[in-house]
């Protein structure tokens, strides 16, 4: 059976300032996806009267583009996004690039080997692609993994390494825990179904922190109490929720807003190179136009408006309003 719903902290009120982020990736520009993304986030933080975070998730150096972080920042800027705490401007809960808080997630990954919930393995992608089971449909953490080094202990799973020629990574023991959680935008929800929570990568064979690892404990650490993202991280959330659970945290409430896609349905994501925040800059288009189109294709305004981020948050008088109104359905982007 599945875990009992996630419960949810309550919608922000006047005494309750919500914490919301933003969090990109330094690896290309900002594409018109990321910017309403950032845009919702922001809203829904505004909203309940509450602060916003820019957070840099540069854990994979290799594919961070060089000045990607401040054009990135700039940009928001220029749409008229606004934050509270970030790379730029620093804050209580800081340091605001993943790159620099390391010691936090290799202390996380300590204590949950030290209570039995992560154990070590050899395997390498190939191994595990031959070795999943058809049925599980793969998603962005790769195949399902068929638990070969579950249940090994250190020296062995070591010496198997060192066999191999590679480090240990360093895995989640999820033990098919299922979570069905509710999301402000689509309900209650178990995205991963009857399969429950995989072992999911950590810390990579590398030594670098796994994206499920580093977004929960810094959520946490930064205090933030609201999620807004693309759908298409819809599936990370049962693990990040068991992720909470296993280090004894409270997880956020998770909003998953609909993607932007081409005229062919393809979502927009860097690696199709789409056009850029930037690109429009170039082209002479003002602001006020770009987040007018933002807003339209979410459904929170009528096509053809021209208004600022401030001006579109006095059009919307609180989260519920703004989920109320918000088109379930992807958007597609010219």
């Amino acid at each position: 059976m599945p875990s009992e719903s996630i419960p949810r902290r309550p919608l922000s009120d006047a005494t309750d300032k919500p914490r919301g982020r933003y969090a990109p990736s330094p690896t290309g520009s900002l594409h018109a996806g990321n910017a309403r993304t950032a845009l919702l986030a922001w809203l829904v933080a505004r909203a309940g009267g509450g602060s916003f975070v820019v957070r840099v998730e540069d854990l994979d150096r290799a594919r961070l583009v060089p000045g990607a972080e401040a054009a990135m920042l700039d940009d928001l800027s220029w749409l008229g996004i606004d934050w509270d705490e970030g790379p730029d401007r620093g804050g209580a809960f800081g340091p605001y690039r993943q790159s620099e808080r390391t010691a936090r997630y290799d202390a996380a990954i300590h204590y949950l080997l030290k209570i039995g919930r992560a154990f070590r393995c050899a395997c390498s992608r190939t191994e595990i692609a031959r070795a999943a089971s058809a049925p599980h449909a793969e998603d962005d953490e790769g195949p399902r993994y068929p638990g070969t080094c579950r249940g090994l202990g250190r020296s062995e799973v070591e010496e198997r390494a060192r066999a191999l020629g590679r480090v240990p990574a360093i895995r989640f023991d999820g033990r098919g825990e299922r979570v069905r959680f509710t999301d402000d935008v689509r309900g209650t929800i178990e995205p991963l179904g009857p399969a429950g929570i995989d072992d999911f990568v950590l810390r990579r064979a590398d030594g670098v922190a796994a994206y499920q690892l580093a977004v929960v404990v810094d959520d946490a650490a930064m205090k933030i109490d609201e999620v807004v993202r693309g759908d298409d991280l819809v599936n990370s959330t049962p693990r990040q929720i068991a992720l909470y659970g296993a280090l004894g945290l409270t997880p956020p409430r998770f909003a998953h807003v609909p993607l932007l896609v081409t005229g062919q349905g393809d979502r927009i994501a860097k690696r199709a190179r789409p056009s850029s925040i930037a690109d429009a800059r170039a082209r002479g288009m003002d602001p006020g136009e770009v987040v007018g189109r933002l807003a339209s294709s979410a459904g929170l305004c009528e096509v053809g408006t021209r208004l600022s981020p401030v001006a579109l948050l006095a059009r919307i008088p609180s989260q519920c309003e703004l989920w109320s109104r918000l088109n379930r359905k992807p958007a597609i982007w010219d």
